[in-house]
């Protein structure tokens, strides 16, 4: 009877192997004691067609379906979850969607991920006024309120007012609990944020509660592909900070703000003018990794497929200070046709950040 019962369950091993999807390249930590977090840069050419809003869906799919192959603790994004935040009349240039069509993509593909992993979001320039940041009207609160995810029960724990002074997920912080880092702090930060915003994330980084936290913090728009921080956009969303001002009022002055992650930047240009990376001390003399991350144009164009799945695998190693860095496309990974081109492995697409 016994070697029946195991004859049985052998079948249906087989039987789920043979079934199984077949996915030729499938990611796996260097560290089976390691955790990560998924780093997706800016959607907006995703959503704002029709045809390309299934890639971000296939992206956030892959991610649920890796949780616990890549033990992920969150997921972040770094805005621009639309081309134009409020549009009736797509111009099929810039989008084929209206600006309701591009919101609800953008929700249904983070749908994938409700009540299975949080993710952090933060808001970009397009996110904002009609097209982009006339104004401080936007509508992820509509569509990413508080409750929509059973996850963020767990891990939101700050949320501050936007400009109407209305509490919503445009400035918020998560916190994760963590084996080998301790306690981890997101902070989402609005794009060009106002005074008030950095003031409000200030007084969550100097709270006793978030002392002995890391803090990393995520903005849109931040570093260029040179590794210099921002002066000034010409937006007409007023009043502004951007990348120097927040380094100068936040992130200079802190005691636990560890690392800043950002997309924006973008360009018809090879990879590395896509990203971008720099390290530079704080007032402490700590060296504090700024990291840009987009590849909206990675397929050469502003309006082709809206960045051929790219993504950043962050492998948090056990040691407790080292985050590998790697670039990699699902979309490419799923097909023996074009496993090989699934990863990006110049020093700029894969490397290693050391926070102390």
């Amino acid at each position: 009877m016994k070697k029946g019962l195991l004859l049985f369950a052998a079948g249906l091993f087989n039987l789920a192997a043979i079934t199984a999807q077949v996915q030729p390249v499938q990611p796996k930590l260097t560290d089976d004691k390691s955790f990560s977090m998924i780093l997706f840069p800016d959607p907006q050419s995703y959503t704002k067609f029709d045809v390309n809003q299934p890639l971000f869906e296939l992206m956030t799919a892959w991610t649920a379906n890796n949780k616990e192959r890549l033990n992920i603790e969150a997921v972040l994004c770094t805005g621009d979850l639309v081309e134009q935040n409020e549009i009736r009349i797509p111009d099929g240039v810039n989008g084929n969607q209206t600006s309701e069509e591009q919101w609800k993509a953008a929700s249904q593909a983070f749908a994938r991920l409700d009540n299975k992993l949080p993710y952090v979001v933060c808001t970009g320039n397009h996110d904002y006024g009609y097209e982009k940041a006339e104004n401080r009207l936007c509508r992820l609160p509509e569509y990413f309120p508080s409750e929509r995810n059973s996850c963020w029960r767990n891990s939101l724990v700050e949320v501050g007012n936007n400009y109407q002074g209305i509490p919503t997920l445009e400035n918020a912080a998560y916190e994760f609990n963590t084996e080998t880092w301790g306690k981890i702090l997101v902070i989402s930060l609005e794009f060009a944020p106002r005074d008030e915003a950095i003031e409000w994330a200030k007084a969550v980084t100097e709270k006793p509660k978030y002392t002995d936290h890391k803090v990393i913090l995520l903005t849109h728009s931040y570093l260029t592909a040179e590794g210099k921080r921002r002066l000034k956009e010409n937006y007409k969303i007023s009043p502004a900070n951007y990348g120097e001002a927040i380094w100068q009022k936040l992130v200079y002055p802190s005691k636990n703000i560890c690392m800043v992650i950002c997309g924006h930047e973008c360009e018809i240009a090879p990879y590395k003018d896509n990203v971008g990376f720099s390290i530079e001390k704080n007032a402490a003399g700590k060296d504090i990794p700024q990291m840009m991350f987009n590849a909206q144009t990675a397929d050469g164009f502003w309006h082709g497929n809206g960045g051929d799945g790219w993504l950043r695998i962050m492998e948090f190693m056990p040691d407790g200070q080292t985050i590998k860095i790697k670039t990699f496309s699902p979309l490419f990974a799923i097909s023996p046709t074009t496993a090989d081109k699934s990863w990006r492995t110049e020093s700029y697409d894969q490397f290693d950040i050391t926070i102390k």
